[in-house]
């Protein structure tokens, strides 16, 4: 594993009049997270983050408008955690294309082994299946993270179009991603994520270098 390190959130400083608000800002967001890993989205309410913060909703009303809002924020300060290293791996001095690819795959695997990362993410999933809103921010969430990993792709094999390079993004990132239920934190095959990751890093570098323009649409 590289040095790099995924925040469990970045939260974004508020402006204006709202930056005196900033401690109770990011408290509201660090207890939704909490809930969330520790009790699943059933625990996701504005009366229960209330009282975790020892708030009434109405104090909670002074940070956010509605749960929608609370959560867009949430699944923003999860995903620029995950921006800030990715793109940390992504301009890493004098290391190859290939390296860094490497890099960024064993920093997304070992981070699926965290409570954390193996919880929320599945939660997410589930709520997406059947709240459009959940589903378009799930959505955002993956463009965003799939960004290195596409510059990385394009940059070890130039010669794939932007439709075909995006697709193997998306396959790429999606057989991560599936580990979770497999290899994630107190899941069956987490001792043998080491193995997973290294098979990971060969086939991923292989697949990218050897793919030609043409050849997923055959």
């Amino acid at each position: 594993m590289s040095n790099f390190e995924v925040p469990d959130l970045k939260i974004r400083p508020r402006e204006g009049g709202y930056a005196r608000g900033q401690e109770g800002f990011e408290q509201i967001l660090r207890a939704a997270l909490r809930l969330l890993v520790e009790h699943g989205s059933k625990a996701l309410t504005l009366r229960r983050i209330a009282a975790e913060c020892d708030l009434n909703v109405g104090n909670l009303n002074y940070y956010f408008k509605s749960k929608e809002d609370l959560i867009r924020e949430l699944l923003d300060a999860v995903i620029s955690s995950y921006e800030e290293s990715f793109d940390a791996v992504l301009h890493e001095p004098q290391a190859s294309a290939d390296a860094r690819l490497e890099r960024l795959v064993s920093l997304i695997l070992t981070d699926i082994t965290t409570k954390k990362t193996t919880r929320f993410f599945p939660e997410l999933w589930a709520m997406s299946n059947y709240d459009a809103f959940i589903q378009e921010r799930m959505e955002e969430l993956y463009a965003r993270a799939r960004v290195s990993l596409n510059e990385l792709v394009a940059e070890i094999n130039p010669a794939l179009p932007a439709d075909e390079r995006e697709t193997l993004t998306l396959f790429i990132s999606a057989s991560m991603e599936g580990m979770t239920v497999f290899a994630g934190f107190d899941k069956p095959w987490r001792p043998r994520m080491p193995w997973l990751i290294a098979i990971a890093k060969r086939s991923f570098v292989s697949l990218i270098r050897d793919i030609k323009p043409g050849d997923m649409k055959a």
